[in-house]
C-alpha cells in the first residue's frame, strides 16, 4: 500500500460525525442519484425509439417501390412484377419481398361510416407482424388464384363500426367511372399495433380482390415491399435499390413514408442530452463543494503533511483518491437503483401510457451493457477532472499559517 492510499484511509471516514463526513454521504447521494437517473434515461429513450422504429417499419415494410406518378394519391398506379424487375432486385441483403396495392374505401354500417384504406396482400405475405399484434380472430388464408373476402381489421375500427369476428362488413368504392360499387367482407382477424395513423386506416384483404376491382391483370401490382436483412443500413439500401430500378419506378424507405415520426424520434435524443448534461453538472457542482469542504476542513492537516516532506503533488493524490473512491460507492449505488428500476419496468409494465399519445401502452426500457460502460466510464471521467480544480488550492497552503490555528 502506497503512501497516499494509507493516509487517505486514516483521515477521512464516511461513518465518522463531522461536517465533511455529511458533506461526504450528501456528495455519495447526488453522484448515486445522478447515474441513476441518466441510465434511466437512456434505457427509456432507446426502448421507446427501437420500439416505435419497429413498429412503423413492421407495419410499412422498410422499403417500398411504387410507380413514379403516384401524385400523393392512395389510388396507385400499377405496374409489373415480372422477372426483369425480380432480377434487377436480386440483392444479397433483401431477404423478402411482398406484393401489395392499397385502395381507398368507406365502410359502412346502420349506424356508423368510416373511411379506411384496403392494404391487398397476396397468398406469400409474411402476416408475422400483424399476427403478434391480433388481438382476436385469426390470419385469413390467401390463395393464388382464387378471391377471397375475408379481411382483417384494427380494433379501432372495430369499436368504432360495433364489428366482430365473423361479421359482415360492405366496404363502398369508387370505380375508374367515378360509379359507387360495394363489395361484401368477412371479418377475420382483429389487430392493435399502437399506431393511431395506421390503425385507423388500414383493413387487410387479398390482393386478388383490389386487382378485380382496379380491372387490373394478374401480375399487376400497387407498391412492392422489400425487407433487408439489416434495418440500420436502411437508407444505403434504399439508395442502392432506386439506381437499380426502372426509370418509371421509384422506392422510398421507412423514414420517407412517415417521417413526421422519425423527425419525433429524433427530438427525443435532446431530451436526453438535456438530461445528462443537468445531470452532470449537479453531481460535479455537489463534489466540487466536497472536495473544496474537505480541504478547508483539513487545512491544518495538509500544513502538518507539508512541514513533514510531503510534496503538493502526493497530497492532491490524497484527497483524489478519496474523492475518486466517494465517486465510484455513488455510482455503484447509483447502478443498483437505475438497473434495479428499469428491470422492475421491464418485466411489470408498472409505468403506463397512453397508446393514442405515445404508440405505445407502457414505458418502454432497453438495457444495453456498452451503454451503462460507456456512460460510467465517461462520467467518471469527466468529474475526476472537474475535481482537479479544487486541489489546486492545496499549493496555496502554508505550513507555517496553517499549522498555528491547530
Amino acid at each position: 500500500m502506497n503512501a497516499a492510499t494509507f493516509i487517505s484511509k486514516r483521515i477521512f471516514s464516511l461513518s465518522k460525525e463531522n461536517l465533511s463526513s455529511t458533506v461526504m454521504r450528501i456528495a455519495v447521494a447526488s453522484v448515486a442519484l445522478g447515474i441513476a437517473i441518466m441510465l434511466i434515461s437512456i434505457a427509456v429513450v432507446v426502448g421507446f425509439k427501437n420500439q416505435i422504429r419497429d413498429k412503423v417499419i413492421g407495419f410499412v415494410a422498410p422499403i417500398h417501390i411504387q410507380a413514379l406518378n403516384q401524385n400523393e394519391s392512395i389510388e396507385e398506379t400499377p405496374f409489373l412484377f415480372d422477372s426483369v424487375l425480380n432480377a434487377r432486385l436480386d440483392k444479397p441483403f433483401i431477404t423478402e419481398m411482398h406484393k401489395t396495392a392499397n385502395k381507398a374505401g368507406i365502410i359502412k354500417t346502420d349506424e356508423e361510416i368510416q373511411a379506411v384504406v384496403l392494404k391487398g396482400v397476396d397468398f406469400e405475405y409474411n402476416w408475422k407482424y400483424i399476427d403478434s399484434y391480433l388481438v382476436s380472430g385469426e390470419i385469413p388464408q390467401y390463395t393464388e388464384n382464387e378471391r377471397s373476402n375475408d379481411v382483417v381489421i384494427s380494433n379501432i375500427i372495430a369499436h368504432k363500426m360495433n364489428l366482430n369476428i365473423g361479421d359482415p362488413v360492405r366496404i363502398w368504392f369508387v370505380d375508374t367511372e367515378m360509379k359507387a360499387r360495394g363489395r361484401k367482407f368477412n371479418v377475420k382477424g382483429i389487430y392493435e399495433t399502437g399506431l393511431q395513423e395506421c390503425d385507423e386506416r388500414f383493413v387487410y384483404c387479398d390482393l386478388n380482390q383490389i386487382r378485380r376491382l382496379n380491372g387490373w391483370d394478374n401480375g399487376e401490382i400497387g407498391h412492392l415491399e422489400i425487407w433487408v436483412d439489416n434495418e440500420a443500413l436502411i437508407n444505403e439500401y434504399n439508395r442502392q435499390i432506386y439506381y437499380s430500378i426502372p426509370t418509371e419506378l421509384v422506392s422510398y424507405s421507412a423514414m420517407e413514408s412517415y417521417p413526421q415520426i422519425f423527425d419525433w424520434l429524433e427530438l427525443q435524443d435532446m431530451n436526453v442530452v438535456i438530461i445528462i448534461v443537468l445531470m452532470l453538472l449537479v453531481a460535479g457542482i455537489t463534489i466540487i463543494s466536497m472536495l473544496l469542504i474537505i480541504i478547508l476542513e483539513r487545512t491544518s492537516t495538509i500544513g502538518l503533511l507539508k512541514a513533514m516532506g510531503a510534496s503538493n503533488g502526493l497530497i492532491r493524490s490524497i484527497f483524489l483518491r478519496r474523492s475518486c473512491r466517494i465517486l465510484l460507492i455513488g455510482m455503484a449505488i447509483g447502478d443498483v437503483i437505475g438497473i434495479g428500476l428499469c428491470l422492475i419496468q421491464k418485466f411489470t409494465n408498472i409505468i403506463s401510457l397512453s397508446p393514442e399519445s405515445y404508440y405505445l401502452s407502457a414505458v418502454p426500457i432497453e438495457l444495453n451493457i456498452w451503454h451503462i460502460i460507456i456512460l460510467n466510464v465517461g462520467t467518471m471521467i469527466l468529474w475526476v477532472m472537474m475535481l482537479l480544480l479544487p486541489t489546486m488550492l492545496i499549493n496555496n497552503v502554508r505550513p507555517s499559517k496553517s499549522i498555528r490555528f491547530e
